[in-house]
């Protein structure tokens, strides 16, 4: 069986859809740029940018659905959770070094304790990181919470390995008809939740405590296992210029402004809710729909689809420095934040790039050696 597994043959993939995975990366970088300039949540330029998480959570369910569900004949769960660990980890290693190496220069009135903490525990919080094992609030050496400390979007790749334990060890052998409900209960949570909130959105999940775990999980349950349904359902249909249309949908719907106001904060719920129930899985249809024609549109979707991961886990170290920039230099012009914005996110695609050509791809080809080909 395990040579079985070695063997394995990747499958084309949905050129499109990787392109939209960098295009909604990018998006997020802008947003975490933009953010920290918002006095709140109500005037934040690319508002709804954080579902982007919610996106890649159906678009991992509907790639890993396409990828493996007839593969377990051929396949072990080790050969399985091998796999995944190739093409995941050696970033969320990055990720840490790179969150470790910068974490002394977001020292700010934003961060105070950060000028306190030792370089051991740093170190120790790295190595912790490495492996996704989520931090406890006590063990904080930012100030905020999070379960990774050094690089914040670990949280989201916490989430995407125990989607990826709950589709292995059990969901993947769900009916369809089994799925649908799976799919439908959480579905009807997700929107329950959003709707009463009270921030009126679904921001968060990078907590471990029980309100933001609720959060993640709830964030996690349909999209994923919703994307997983829809590649088992689709039918593939041909639509015509299908990149330029998904592409500016997903554009659309993250730069959507707040809705509803402080007043009405159920409102922006319902929008968000509705938006990861029914618009993602349609935009994933036009997109999986389509195709690229040669040249630059398809050079473009490979580019966009190889750096939308790196860029993904190693941006925020970047908007750690940014942040204590301005809270360091709160009397600094729009010209010079518009500046350091900039080249904050350059600096992202630059490193992302470079992580990607001279460590990620080698690393993974020689894990990938190591392991036999998994």
């Amino acid at each position: 069986m395990q040579n079985q597994t070695s063997n394995l043959k990747s499958k084309p993939h949905y050129p499109i859809l990787d392109g939209l995975r960098g295009i909604a990366a990018l998006i997020v970088v802008g947003f975490h740029i933009f953010e920290p300039n918002a006095t709140n949540s109500l005037d934040q330029f690319i508002n709804h940018g954080y579902l982007a998480v919610d996106f890649f959570f159906i678009l991992s369910g509907f790639v890993i659905g396409y990828a493996y569900d007839d593969r377990w004949d051929r396949m072990t769960l080790s050969g399985f959770f091998k796999r995944r660990l190739v093409r995941l980890q050696p970033m969320v290693v990055m990720g840490m070094i790179i969150g470790a190496c910068l974490f002394y220069f977001s020292d700010s009135p934003k961060w105070p304790m950060i000028h306190t903490i030792p370089l051991w525990a740093v170190i120790l919080t790295m190595l912790v990181g490495f492996t996704l094992i989520p931090l406890p609030p006590s063990m904080d050496i930012r100030g905020w919470q999070e379960m990774h400390p050094l690089n914040g979007p670990g949280w989201s790749l916490f989430y995407e390995y125990v989607a990826n334990i709950l589709y292995a060890i059990g969901v993947r052998k769900f009916s369809k008809k089994a799925l649908a409900v799976l799919v439908m209960i959480s579905g009807g949570y997700l929107i329950y939740y959003a709707v009463n909130s009270k921030s009126g959105d679904l921001m968060g999940g990078w907590t471990v405590n029980s309100e933001q775990l609720t959060i993640g999980f709830t964030r996690l349950m349909y999209p994923f296992f919703g994307g997983l349904l829809l590649s088992r359902m689709i039918n593939i249909s041909k639509i015509k210029g299908s990149f330029l249309i998904s592409s500016v949908l997903i554009a659309i719907v993250l730069f959507m402004p707040r809705i509803g106001g402080e007043d009405h904060r159920w409102m922006n719920g319902l929008y968000e809710s509705l938006t990861i129930v029914l618009l993602f899985p349609a935009i994933i249809y036009v997109a999986a729909s389509g195709a690229v024609s040669k040249g630059i549109e398809s050079s473009l979707c490979k580019f966009l689809g190889d750096i939308s991961y790196p860029i993904y886990i190693t941006h925020f170290p970047l908007i750690y420095v940014y942040s204590a920039w301005l809270s360091n230099n709160p009397q600094a012009g729009t010209g010079m934040k518009v500046i350091y914005g900039f080249l904050t996110f350059i600096g992202a695609i630059l490193i992302g790039y470079l992580s990607l050509r001279f460590y990620d791809e080698p690393v993974r080809k020689w894990l990938q050696k190591k392991l036999g080909n998994v």
